[in-house]
């Protein structure tokens, strides 16, 4: 197999591989987000503080 055929074949992903991926990405992002804006300790909260109210994530 040479190279050329090696990074057309890499190349390819599925509709539905990149809706699994794009759903996953989502997922985790608002986990992060929610899950850091609605913590208890106060060290959680405010390691991502301004950040959320800079992308408008009212956190208090």
């Amino acid at each position: 197999m040479t190279t050329q055929a090696l990074k057309q074949g890499a190349a390819r992903v599925t509709r539905r591989e990149a809706m699994v991926a794009a759903f996953f990405a989502l997922f985790l992002g608002s986990v992060l987000t929610f899950g850091t804006g609605l913590a208890g300790p106060s060290a959680m909260h405010n390691a991502a503080h301004d950040w959320r109210h800079s992308m408008g994530f009212p956190c208090h």
